[in-house]
């Protein structure tokens, strides 16, 4: 899987970049993790602070074009995104470990 950064625009107020890349890959579409991990590893950053919005494959293509919102920091992801966006890109809410029942 190899990823190209097509554009990126800074949006200082919300604290973050807003990423668009394609992805270029032999089998299927990869999933939204594994791209959001090596987006994140690619810039330098912790996988909670990146979020990936969409992945978008045309029919047959071997080519994925998406768009990514890079933090400065997962306390802003999670102040700033919606808690099904937080939720496909598994990043944990505060307090998400305390609503976890015990098992006895």
């Amino acid at each position: 899987m190899e990823i190209d950064i097509i554009d990126e625009s800074e949006n200082p107020m919300l604290h973050r970049a807003d990423v668009r890349f394609q992805v270029v890959h032999e089998d299927a579409t990869p999933s939204r993790l594994s791209v959001r991990d090596s987006l994140a590893a690619m810039l330098n950053k912790d996988a909670e602070e990146v979020v990936i919005r969409t992945l978008d494959t045309k029919f047959g293509m071997r080519k994925t074009v998406g768009h990514a919102k890079v933090y400065e920091s997962s306390d802003h992801a999670r102040a700033v995104e919606q808690r099904y966006v937080l939720d496909r890109n598994k990043i944990a809410g505060e307090g998400d470990a305390a609503e976890e029942p015990e098992e006895a």
